[in-house]
């Protein structure tokens, strides 16, 4: 397979509410009629998919070839999820944390109860509270080796493509927080941060109290590599790290395999080697499906401009934004881009000169007028050029007088979501039907 073929596909992590908003516990049996419409539909049955708590699912695409056949998938199972909802008087709330308290029903599976024993309770039921949209950036086949990371018997060629496309997802990652902030309440209160980022991230720098804080080199973002021996190390060191914290929590190490972990599956990063063969990117927030296909299409067309022009990205000290000289693709440092940007990200987000500097030069880089998916984008900048987040809409309507938002407006903020969901997916697939159709 030429680098032209390469694949992207998506996952993105849906809460379940009934028809008030409220959080319902019903995913196993919503999932398997969903499995069971699927199969009647000639889709695949696996791509809905039950998360660690009971009201979570997640809904997948298979690899796609192009942006335009990723969204035919991803509309296409979102047609299936939500008409079974409406069948069973559930509806799917999109958006990255849900407003008011929630208390999950955890699945009884060894996989999950090592992990919540090695993070700690409290901590890890903020992996309850937050939903995040993971898309997957294809690789050469047979690069990938779950036992030692990369294959010793990869050509040079495909080491080269897994590093510059590793080094790019890397450099990537503040601008997936940016431009999917979703919904900025938590547990029933406002937040002046991306909320998903803080709560399931964490930091210990900057004292951001999340599943990871403790454990970055586990749930963090790891840093570049200057090449492939380097990026080997960083999954052995991920894996001890996790070895030694199960260690701590007196979690007997055996159980973590006996789950089916492995080198790679001891990694909950923001970019991390999957064992499918992808580079898969998981900072980004689960959102409306106009917000999903916009930053799915920005992500294939940096990735693909990096494989056939054959570029290389080098991180450069000193550098705030992606710069293209040649065929070197320069880009920030990991210090200032896990550092100060990664802050503004979170914080001031798109009133950041900074952080709008750095996203103009990823659009200049990956977009060409009138290229592939060019309509998604439109949601992402505005006329006047200004970069526009589902985040900022809410606040809008639903901008409490004290820190906290009732009962009464977190239902309401849950069904006005989920009403915009069923009314974008319809309207999404008519207008991408009239485009095949052209």
């Amino acid at each position: 397979m030429s680098v032209e073929d390469r694949r992207i596909g998506l996952e993105q992590e849906f809460f379940l509410v009934d028809e008030l908003g409220v959080i319902s516990h019903c995913g196993d049996e919503y999932l398997q009629r969903c499995q069971e419409v699927a199969v009647a539909e000639g889709r695949n049955p696996q791509h809905f998919a039950p998360e660690w708590v009971k009201s979570m699912v997640e809904i997948n695409t298979p690899p796609a070839y192009s942006v335009t056949e990723l969204a035919t998938e991803y509309l296409g199972n979102l047609k299936v999820a939500l008409k079974v909802a409406k069948e069973m008087s559930l509806r799917l709330y999109p958006l990255s944390t849900y407003p008011l308290h929630v208390m999950p029903t955890i699945r009884n599976k060894l996989w999950y109860h090592v992990q919540v024993r090695t993070i700690g309770f409290d901590r890890f039921m903020h992996a309850a509270r937050c939903t995040g949209t993971h898309i997957h950036l294809d690789l050469p086949a047979g690069i990938i080796d779950r036992r030692v990371g990369v294959s010793y018997n990869s050509t040079p060629q495909a080491r080269e493509e897994l590093l510059n496309i590793y080094n790019l997802a890397t450099a990537l990652d503040p601008s997936l927080i940016v431009l999917s902030r979703a919904c900025p309440f938590y547990e029933g209160r406002v937040m002046k941060f991306a909320a998903h980022t803080v709560r399931y991230r964490g930091s210990d720098v900057f004292g951001w109290e999340g599943v990871y804080t403790h454990l970055q080199s586990v749930g963090g973002l790891q840093p570049y590599a200057a090449d492939i021996e380097e990026l080997v190390e960083l999954q052995f060191a991920r894996y001890y790290s996790w070895l030694a914290a199960m260690d701590r929590a007196g979690v007997e190490r055996h159980l973590f395999k006996e789950a089916g972990g492995n080198l790679l599956k001891a990694a909950w990063n923001r970019v991390r080697l999957n064992g499918i063969g992808t580079v898969e990117m998981r900072g980004t927030d689960s959102n409306y499906p106009q917000v999903i296909l916009a930053i799915a299409t920005l992500l294939y067309h940096a990735a693909h401009r990096v494989r056939t022009e054959h570029l290389t990205v080098k991180p450069t000290e000193g550098l705030r934004i992606f710069e293209l000289n040649g065929n070197i693709l320069a880009v920030p440092d990991f210090y200032y881009l896990d550092g100060d940007l990664l802050y503004a990200a979170v914080t001031e987000g798109v009133k950041s000169t900074e952080v709008v500097a750095y996203l103009d030069s990823i659009l200049d880089f990956a977009l060409q007028e009138g290229g592939e998916g060019s309509h998604y984008l439109k949601t992402l900048r505005s006329a006047l050029g200004e970069y526009q987040t589902t985040e900022a809409e809410i606040l809008q309507d639903f901008f409490p007088t004290t820190e906290e938002i009732s009962q009464e407006d977190g239902l309401s903020l849950v069904r006005q979501c989920c009403d915009k969901l069923e009314q974008q997916v319809a309207f999404l697939e008519q207008s991408h039907l009239e485009m095949l159709a052209e």
